[in-house]
């Protein structure tokens, strides 16, 4: 076997683990800008032409602000990505294999292709979230899968081409230490490489260890305490009267909860399947108050920014026992309901969609008692100063800051709501 052929897993890895750590490193920087408790643009994607708009649109801040974006999430705001170090081992280990060459012991390249599918293996598990929990790809989650399998294949073929020579196919050999190769009977002799202490392994899984553990625990350390910012956005000046508010609080939630919604508000369904993922939205006994941003009814808007939130708002409030149905039914087709409420007639093609998925709330949706209590909401809502802004969550009487409302979610509601527990 020439010494080309040999060192194409080494190559292999190498080129597959700059891959991984490279997107495993940009996505943590992207990461990591976000802790600062301002708003940035999501830079996460690889693909040439494309800003922060787009990047953000391909999935990536559905993946970064996940539950699955990051460890240790109750304990640190924001928690740790743990991206990179694997990809840097690897990418050390295969320099060490180019190096070392023939000299390399023979359970380098079993170490390779074993150790080197773990992360295929958290990639496809990760694949598998995407698909089945957050519905889209990231594109630089796509390239660390990617980046994964190539490393797995160089493993796998680092296993082969030493079972090639195990088998004797390139030539006699003689035993470790012995002759530099000669010809005997004109065929070429492999020198036979050493199978390498259990303790060299023992090194390696340290080094392994090591390189995914330092840059999380320095990470961890360089992380600014946000412990002061904690309950520091306000709280509720007066809580809602029950005809202002529409309860959908499970039995047995011991988290009182009020949240202020609009439900063609984009940011309101985000949160609300935050809510749902977390395992939190079930644990809160909450009163939902509606906040259409729609100037058809909201008297504090000059135009409306969720044409049709207004109708659908009414519905809400007419469905009685089904106000969370039909809150979660507005959410799942709020781009529909959205496009049918631009323009003139929009209520009207607004209410064509709730009457032939709620036909009995016709009559109440149209009513002017219905029309007088969305204004009670309104100006009790005005009357409290509340920012025209939505979601807003408060837990007890406290306001869960926008900035906790993402990447550090978790480690805020732990503190505001210690009896929440988390997925």
């Amino acid at each position: 076997m020439s010494n080309a052929t040999r060192s194409i897993p080494a190559v292999l890895a190498l080129v597959a683990s700059l891959m991984g750590l490279s997107l495993g490193g940009s996505s943590t920087l992207d990461y990591a800008a976000h802790l600062d408790r301002q708003m940035h643009g999501i830079h996460c994607g690889f693909i040439p032409g494309m800003g922060p708009a787009e990047t953000a649109a391909t999935g990536c801040r559905t993946a970064m602000f996940s539950t699955y974006s990051a460890v240790l999430r109750d304990q640190y705001w924001g928690g740790i990505p743990i991206a990179m170090g694997a990809f840097a081992f690897f990418g050390a280990f295969s320099v060490y294999l180019l190096v070392a060459g023939r000299d390399a012991p023979r359970k380098a390249p079993w170490f390779l292709g074993i150790l080197g599918l773990t992360p295929a293996l958290v990639s496809a598990g990760m694949a598998y979230i995407a698909a089945t929990k957050l519905g889209e790809f990231c594109h630089t989650c796509i390239g660390i899968y990617i980046a994964s399998g190539l490393l797995a294949l160089s493993g796998i073929l680092a296993i082969v081409l030493d079972g090639r020579q195990r088998d004797g196919r390139d030539g006699p050999r003689v035993p470790a230490g012995g002759l530099s190769p000669t010809l005997v009977d004109d065929a070429p002799v492999t020198r036979t490489r050493a199978a390498g202490s259990p303790l060299l392994v023992l090194g390696w899984l340290v080094a392994l260890g090591l390189f995914t553990a330092v840059p999380a625990a320095v990470y961890a350390s360089a992380l600014p305490s946000y412990g002061s910012y904690i309950g520091s956005c306000g709280k509720l000046a007066a809580a809602p009267e029950a005809d202002v508010a529409v309860h959908v609080g499970l039995p047995g939630a011991k988290q009182p909860a009020t949240l202020f919604v609009d439900p063609l508000c984009p940011t309101c369904k985000a949160f609300h399947q935050r809510l749902q993922a977390e395992g939190v939205y079930e644990q809160l006994d909450t009163n939902i108050v509606l906040f259409p941003l729609d100037n058809s009814c909201n008297w504090m808007l000059d135009r409306a920014l969720h044409p049709g939130a207004c109708v659908v708002s009414k519905a809400i409030l007419c469905s009685g026992d089904r106000a969370s149905l039909l809150l979660d039914w507005s959410y799942e087709h709020q781009e529909e309901i959205l496009e049918a409420g631009k323009g003139e007639g929009g209520d009207g093609r607004v209410m064509d969609l709730i009457r032939a998925r709620f036909a009995d709330l016709d009559g109440c949706v149209t009513s002017k008692e219905t029309g007088r209590r969305l204004d009670k909401i309104l100006r009790y809502i005005a009357k409290i100063q509340l920012p025209v802004s939505t979601p807003q969550l408060f837990l007890g009487d406290q306001r869960l800051c926008d900035e906790d409302s993402d990447i550090g979610f978790a480690f805020t509601i732990t503190k505001l709501a210690p009896e929440v527990t988390l997925r």
